[in-house]
């Protein structure tokens, strides 16, 4: 693929490392072209640096928005014409003080990014953890690799994201349409207040699969039932 990303700080290096070494072409732009130069000599391979604007008309297949609370908005604003069709990928968090998230009550930020550019096919992935994860080479734990929830309303864009994902040595997981977006932002808020505000370990919150609905699930339902809670 032709990638295309807007944005010059650490989940830009993460990912567009991985997918270099996969073998895909990687246009890295920013609003400073130095910093964009940096980050490309720094990935090294054939990635190039340009300007945002130039990046996002590189990205032929998709185009990664991995930029700042505030800007992303503004800048996929700017560059409609040029994100006109193709995929544009959030990877962003929209956290503040206090673990707070900054978009309740409102639309999700990836929301936000449709509207702003809404000729572009928007997917949210990427947003559960630390670029230092990402920099992993393959995030896997426990033998297990890491899965990444990936939403969003255009299925071919969604085909792409997950193989990007693949890339990365994750597993996609389909996560359902656009409008749940705001559920992985949320995820995210909840995820970093456990991990960094309490030291707690997030993933132990969940049940293991076999138990979604308490332990007489699989018996009651044969694996295959609705699912469905009662109060």
């Amino acid at each position: 693929m032709r990638i295309g990303v807007l944005g010059t700080g650490n989940m830009a290096d993460a990912l567009a490392t991985h997918w270099v070494r996969a073998g895909h072409q990687v246009t890295i732009g920013g609003r400073d072209v130095h910093k964009a130069e940096r980050l490309a000599t720094r990935i090294g391979g054939c990635v190039k640096p340009a300007s945002l604007c130039a990046a996002a008309e590189f990205g032929q297949e998709v185009v990664l928005a991995a930029l700042p609370f505030g800007a992303g908005v503004d800048v996929a604003r700017d560059l409609h014409a040029a994100l006109e069709g193709k995929v544009l990928l959030d990877c962003s968090n929209r956290v503040g003080p206090g673990f707070r998230l900054l978009t309740e009550g409102g639309p999700s930020a990836a929301q936000q990014l449709a509207a702003a550019a809404p000729g572009a096919h928007v997917v949210k992935a990427f947003n559960l953890c630390h670029e230092d994860v990402w920099r992993m080479q393959p995030p896997v734990f426990d033998g297990r690799p890491l899965a990444v929830p990936v939403c969003g309303d255009d299925e071919t864009a969604l085909a792409r994201v997950g193989e990007l994902v693949q890339d990365v040595g994750c597993e996609p997981v389909a996560d359902g349409g656009l409008e749940r977006a705001g559920l992985l932002e949320a995820t995210a808020a909840l995820f970093i207040a456990l991990w960094v505000g309490e030291g707690a370990d997030a993933q132990a919150i969940a049940p293991p699969l076999a138990y979604p609905a308490g332990p007489s699930y699989q018996e009651a339902e044969g694996g295959t039932g609705a699912f469905r809670w009662e109060y």
